[in-house]
């Protein structure tokens, strides 16, 4: 099976004050999230969010101060998923999404490069 990394973008800069209830509310969710992906086995790490801070290193060997990307775009955070296929990653997106709070999950395969 394959190994997806979902990178979740925007809406991390955005997001709305809670009340206790609501962060209650939304760790029981989060809870139940990665319970539910680690007992159907396709959650490999839940991930943690990022923080804006960060560097660029290019090709040359300088560093940079970075990211660079637009707000909407930098990554707040990653998870590592396993699916049969992309359609399949997508749809396990689909169920991340609202509890990461993302305004967008990006879906890419992580590559075998040792093939085993």
């Amino acid at each position: 099976m394959a190994k997806f990394i979902f990178l979740q973008r925007g809406g991390c800069d955005n997001r709305p004050q809670m009340t206790p209830e609501e962060q209650e509310a939304a760790m029981k969710s989060c809870m139940e999230w990665m319970q539910n992906g680690q007992d159907e086995g396709w959650l490999l790490d839940p991930g943690s969010p990022l923080s804006g801070n960060g560097a660029v290193v290019q090709s040359d060997m300088t560093v940079m101060d970075g990211p660079f990307a637009e707000s909407k775009e930098i990554v707040g955070g990653y998870t590592i998923v396993e699916a049969p296929d992309l359609a399949t990653a997508c749809e396990l997106a689909k169920r991340t999404i609202q509890m990461a709070g993302a305004g967008k999950i990006e879906v890419r395969e992580i590559m075998n490069a040792g093939g085993g």
